[in-house]
């Protein structure tokens, strides 16, 4: 039997499935796609129906001719990408690189890498589906079409290297209408109260007041607030109603994409990017003792809820044995998919749920197992029973005013046994601690006892801005992207410096806001949310056969060509704009106008180019976390000029406006709510170069020691680990370094002289084993603190923890 060939993205894939085929297949990979339109011009001849034209990625010439290679002489070519449109992308191109006159070529489909679903695949084989080939075509030519007409206006409007996205502008346009709501958004002054009761059994509860004078409690003020709790001092608390009721919380479905994304955004706080790379590793396989290299969950890229019947009578089995049958529905839970699901697909769940989370902890990274840990809780729990409480709510009556209480007991904990769903960040916190409450026996009709009043003041607070968790949620909800495009949507905004991400949410950058109004002001209708949403419609209508990619082309290219020629026309030429100020230029005495550059606004000279004087633009609290000081507010303090606000290679500083003859700068520290320039701090030492002070400065990486007279005199301390040099004959000291980005190293004080270097931070204790003269430390999540011998050969190892 002669040999086939198999070809996959991946070379981690290609391992695992060569190991279930046997010898009579080879199993190549190709490392992704293989062709694609060239970078330099459109690639689409839209004159002639929107023909692509494709051609091997330079990078990807040697794989093409490898795979060549490898098929010659072989008839049965089986291409096995992954299952969505990316993937029968790849499989075409594939196609029509190795298809020859004698040759079959199948496409086989599998969605998890196990030895059952590979030996079926290979069983059953097919052929590429053109239609959702056509599909991820159309995507990427609605793709190019927009990125290539559109982003040259921007380099005529704005600056060079802009770039506009079709999809990633409406995200973009969902981070910066956020920031403008947070910025229009008027805080209000609200009170609510609380009353600490106990009745004639324990224990003491808290009630809210919810009702005034019959209806909703609505206090705005201290001085109402105040009047109110002067009434309630003499006032009865009497129960008038309980409500008890049993309350059942159901289970959630097992993980799609967008779900498994904002999960672990939440309980693991991985990103978007981070998520999805683990998953991979997850899929494509992974050594697992004796059964070998083995893919332990389905495909992750995924908006289905089906699960297949065999998983389903496997986990009921593992549900039956580990909780027993209180925990078990009488069938299967079967969960409803969105409309635009694509049901072919299964929900992300593990192969196997007989390999627990337990037992694969010894041999996954920590970042593999925390994920399939989540995807192994989510899925066991989505077939057990719901979790059951007894909910109780008092009403109780004091004058004019009604308080409830409201508090549960847990009976039966059903699938929170195993998995409890991550808190959305706008549930309310006091509905979680209502919920928690326990409450004591009461009858109605019973005088409760007043402990304390609780008035407490609040204000509305504006909408969070979003985390990768909210913004991929806001996405799906509205029905941008889809599973595959999440993560590069994410990636591409932050890439093209569009928005800026601090303490983890997403901040739109000044340049990101201007080219978000020009490009919504010339192409609103292109940029709109419903309609992004009935594009991606279309393409799943392509997908599933009735809608033609030509046509749905032809109708958006006819409407796009007609605004991008008046775009050309009206758009804002932000780049020759410049608005005049009152600011005085201090070189010349000309007035200050301002003008757009690469990293956004900036004052510039009207006299220019007589004079060139430049001068950044304070951040405002809103852009930046903070309001920046004004130049003016900082002295220099070596030549007694002010200071002025610039922007470099790694962000915003201050620096001396009597640059160059003084060189002076200042590191700026933005926090969430504040701006800090870091001042220099003198020290009492000395420089041992040239006599002077040295001073605490703050640099790149952080603080550091040095001479005051910087630049004259360039000396640096450096901080000593008190511990002598490990080479044979040399006189010097282990010192803390930098590396060029900022990680820290130990090396030798007399550098250059010697090189003695070390990763791990040495201890002046010598080693109880071999009697080395130091040992060193590190840290890892896997291992805690340990100290260990340097010397080859030495096994000492303990913990500090």
């Amino acid at each position: 039997m002669s040999k086939a060939l198999v070809v996959v993205e991946s070379p981690a894939k290609a391992k695992t499935i060569g190991k279930y085929l046997g010898r009579n297949y080879v199993v190549k990979a190709s490392v992704g796609h293989i062709k694609d339109l060239p970078k330099s011009k459109l690639g689409v001849d839209v004159e002639n129906d929107f023909t692509p034209q494709y051609g091997v990625i330079p990078a990807k010439v040697k794989v093409v001719k490898e795979l060549r290679a490898a098929a010659k002489g072989i008839d049965d070519i089986y291409l096995a990408a992954d299952p969505d449109r990316e993937g029968e992308a790849i499989c075409q191109h594939l196609y029509e690189e190795l298809a020859g006159k004698s040759k079959n070529i199948y496409r086989v489909l599998f969605h998890e890498i196990t030895k059952n679903a590979i030996l079926e695949a290979f069983k059953n084989p097919g052929r590429i589906n053109q239609n959702k080939v056509d599909a991820q075509l159309a995507r990427r030519i609605l793709d190019r079409l927009v990125g290539y007409k559109i982003s040259p206006l921007l380099w005529q409007k704005v600056r060079r290297g802009l770039s506009a996205g079709r999809v990633q502008t409406v995200a973009l346009r969902l981070i910066v209408d956020r920031e403008r709501e947070i910025r229009a958004f008027v805080s209000e002054e609200y009170w609510t109260l609380d009353a600490q009761l106990s009745g004639e059994h324990p224990p003491a509860f808290k009630a809210r007041a919810r009702l005034l004078d019959g209806k909703k409690w609505a206090v705005a003020d201290r001085e109402s607030s105040d009047r109110i709790v002067g009434e309630l001092a003499d006032t009865s608390f009497v129960v008038r109603r309980i409500n008890r009721r049993e309350k059942k919380k159901y289970p959630v479905p097992p993980f799609i994409t967008s779900k498994l994304q904002q999960d672990a955004a939440r309980k693991l706080g991985f990103s978007v990017k981070r998520t999805m790379v683990a998953a991979q590793k997850l899929y494509e396989g992974i050594e697992v003792g004796d059964e070998g290299a083995v893919g332990l969950i389905t495909y992750m890229r995924t908006d289905s809820t089906r699960v297949a019947e065999s998983a389903l009578e496997e986990v009921r089995g593992l549900i039956r044995k580990n909780y027993g049958e209180d925990y078990l529905p009488p069938r299967p839970i079967h969960y409803k998919s969105k409309k635009t699901a694509q049901e072919a697909h299964e929900a992300i769940r593990p192969t196997s749920v007989a390999r627990t989370p337990e037992s694969m902890k010894g041999m996954l990274e920590p970042d593999l197992w925390k994920l399939y840990n989540l995807i192994w809780n989510r899925f066991v729990a989505s077939q057990m029973n719901p979790a059951l409480f007894d909910q109780t709510d008092i009403d109780i009556e004091a004058g004019r005013v009604e308080f409830r209480a409201t508090g549960s007991i847990s009976k039966f904990r059903g699938f929170l046994a195993v998995y409890q769903e991550s808190r959305p960040e706008d549930d309310p916190e006091d509905a979680r601690e209502e919920a928690e409450l326990v409450l004591p026996e009461t009858r109605v009709g019973e005088r409760l006892q007043l402990q304390k009043l609780l008035p407490v003041q609040h204000f509305t607070q504006p909408p969070a801005r979003y985390n990768e968790a909210g913004l991929v949620k806001a996405l799906e909800s509205k029905g941008i992207g889809r599973p595959s495009t999440y993560a590069s949507i994410l990636s591409t905004i932050q890439d093209r410096e569009y928005v800026d991400k601090n303490e983890g949410r997403f901040h739109p950058s000044e340049i990101g806001e201007v080219v978000l109004d020009l490009l919504v002001g010339s192409f609103q209708e292109l940029f709109d949310y419903e309609y992004t949403a009935r594009m991606e419609d279309q393409l799943d209508l392509i997908e599933s056969g009735h809608e033609s990619w030509k046509e749905t082309i032809a109708e958006f290219y006819r409407r796009f060509s007609d605004r991008l020629a008046t775009a050309a026309v009206e758009m804002r030429d932000i780049k020759t704009e410049a608005v005049q100020t009152d600011e005085v230029c201090d070189k010349c005495g000309s007035m200050m106008v301002i003008k757009w550059g690469r990293f956004g606004r900036f004052l510039a000279c009207s006299a220019y180019p007589d004079c060139k004087n430049t001068r950044q633009i304070a951040a405002t609290g809103s852009e930046g976390g903070g309001e920046a000081p004004r130049p003016e507010e900082i002295e220099c303090e070596k030549c007694g000029k002010p200071m002025v606000l610039k922007r470099g290679r790694f962000g915003e500083f201050m620096a001396c406006s009597g640059y160059p003859e003084c060189r002076n700068t200042k590191k700026i520290v933005k926090s969430a709510d504040q701006v800090t320039v870091k001042q220099d701090v003198l020290l009492d030492e000395t420089c041992p170069v040239c006599g002077h002070r040295l001073a605490l400065k703050h640099g790149r990486f952080g603080e550091y020691t040095a001479c005051s007279d910087y630049p004259n005199c360039k000396y640096i301390k450096l901080k000593s680990t008190g511990v002598p040099c490990g080479r044979e004959g040399c006189t010097g000291e282990i010192v803390e370094r930098k590396s060029r980005r900022g990680k820290t190293f130990y090396g030798c004080s007399l550098y250059p002289d010697c090189d003695f270097v070390l990763w791990n931070k040495p201890l002046d204790d010598p080693c109880p084993l071999c009697g080395a003269p130091f040992t060193l430390t590190k840290t890892t999540k896997r291992t805690g603190t340990i100290r260990f011998c340097n010397s080859e050969g030495c096994a000492f190892k303990e913990s500090l923890d």
